[in-house]
């Protein structure tokens, strides 16, 4: 959202977000299709803490554990600090495991990974729930979705680093947004293609659909659903 609103989609002072101007937004800048678009502005309107709110502001977004949360790749901790503007350091850390060119959903996953584990013995206010965890694969999963492959979940790692580190679209090296419209069904997929890299598991990945219906079928994981 901040980076749309750098490029003038949203309004530049990070005011006033409302459900129209958001799908506006991302379908201009991104091409999300006005579904997904507007999924996701129900999805943050809830860090506006006025009851029956009709918009929110970027502040709104940088509310602790509501939308934003702990082990950002690129962000510190909001225990330690700012935990909105970009942090070189951190994303320094996060992104020595963008060992190629071409990123791949594992390397995104292994910051992922990676953040989580620094944040936890480093953050003694550290949280991280099952309400943070789809949030945070959407983010790991947004580079391949806006400046990748969404066939092959690849990405020129040159285009995500500028992003982050500009906090601004890569359109200067050649970057354009997706001629066919983004739609909740891809995003999905990617998002999937990244829980299953972040297993530390050798076998065969699934989806996160079954694994969904693995833990919620049989008696035999009645004690374990319990416990999450």
């Amino acid at each position: 959202m901040n980076t749309l609103a750098n490029h003038g989609f949203l309004p530049r002072d990070g005011r006033n977000i409302t459900k129209d101007n958001a799908i506006s937004a991302l379908g201009n800048g991104l091409n999300f299709d006005a579904t997904l678009a507007g999924i996701m502005w129900d999805q943050a309107i809830i860090a506006n803490p006025t009851p029956n709110s009709t918009f929110f502001t970027l502040d709104h977004l940088n509310r602790h554990n509501v939308l934003e949360h702990d082990a950002s790749i690129s962000r510190t901790d909001a225990y330690f600090g700012n935990n909105h503007v970009f942090n070189q350091t951190v994303f320094d850390t996060s992104c020595k495991y963008w060992t190629t060119e071409i990123l791949s959903a594992q390397q995104l996953a292994n910051s992922k990974l990676f953040r989580q584990i620094e944040s936890r013995s480093t953050n003694p206010e550290y949280t991280f729930t099952t309400h943070t965890e789809p949030f945070s694969l959407g983010e790991m999963a947004a580079p391949l979705i806006v400046f990748g492959d969404l066939e092959t979940a690849l990405a020129n790692r040159t285009l995500v680093t500028y992003f982050f580190e500009n906090e601004r679209l890569p359109s200067e090296l050649g970057w354009s947004k997706k001629v066919d419209a983004i739609t909740l069904e891809e995003i999905t997929r990617m998002s999937d293609i990244v829980a299953n890299a972040t297993s530390l598991f050798t076998e065969a990945a699934v989806t996160t659909s079954e694994k969904r219906r693995n833990i919620h079928g049989g008696a035999s994981l009645r004690v374990l659903r319990n416990l999450i």
